[in-house]
């Protein structure tokens, strides 16, 4: 299955950013919260963040290539979770705001497209009936 790739992509992003919030706290001495060091705030959110958005995502193209979607649009819309994400992620903790909300619309975009399309080819399929 195409979206195992994307998945396990978006695994090692959040493993990364995991392991970026375990050296802040190291760093800082924080073992819970953030201790009121903004950088570990940011560390945290940004990797809460991908926590939030990234099953979702991987939920609704995994539900897309079940429902029979070319392989080539897959590719592309896990392509464009990862590109999200990982602007996303660059741009928190550099406070890089253009970087953060360009990664947070493609994330929007992409799940408000995942959820249309898996309708659509639901619709075409027969599944739905109304």
């Amino acid at each position: 299955m195409i979206t195992s790739i994307y998945a396990s992509l978006s695994a090692l992003i959040i493993v990364k950013l995991a392991l970026s919030v375990i050296k802040l706290r190291r760093k800082n001495r924080v073992s819970v919260g953030d201790g009121g060091n903004e950088q570990l705030q940011l560390a945290i959110r940004t990797h809460a963040n991908a926590v939030e958005y990234i099953p979702i995502t991987l939920l609704l193209l995994l539900t897309l290539e079940l429902n029979g979607a070319p392989t080539i649009l897959i590719h592309i819309l896990g392509a464009t979770l990862l590109i999200g994400r990982i602007l996303h992620a660059m741009g928190l903790p550099e406070k890089d705001f253009k970087k953060r909300v360009l990664g947070m619309q493609i994330t929007i975009y992409l799940l408000i497209g995942l959820a249309v399309l898996n309708i659509v080819f639901l619709a075409f399929a027969g599944a739905l009936k109304f």
